[in-house]
């Protein structure tokens, strides 16, 4: 059984902005990124240790078409989704989440 994905209410917002951003870019591709973030959430709920650890108990999940990182921790109870945003960012951002 999987556990529930959470999202804290930042990476809720870093999704938002980067939807907004690509929506205006070209028709749809907001589509396609939501479609892309909601695949990389599916292989971490299904194998929540798939991916290497960045930072703490933090690992980092990629996005396969787009420059995105999905920053999480594997709790007893869920996953809880701290960030997701893009490659280049500095990593304080996220990191000041794990707190």
């Amino acid at each position: 059984m999987s556990l529930p994905i959470i999202l804290r209410p930042q990476a809720e917002a870093d999704l938002k902005d980067a939807r907004d951003w690509y929506a205006t870019q070209s028709p749809g591709l907001e589509i396609a990124f939501a479609e892309s973030v909601d695949h990389v959430l599916e292989r971490i709920a299904a194998m929540p240790q798939m991916y290497a650890v960045a930072f703490r108990d933090v690992r980092r999940g990629t996005l396969r078409r787009f420059p995105y990182l999905t920053y999480y921790r594997v709790l007893s109870d869920r996953i809880e989704v701290i960030a997701v945003l893009h490659g280049s960012r500095d990593p304080k951002i996220w990191q000041e989440r794990v707190n």
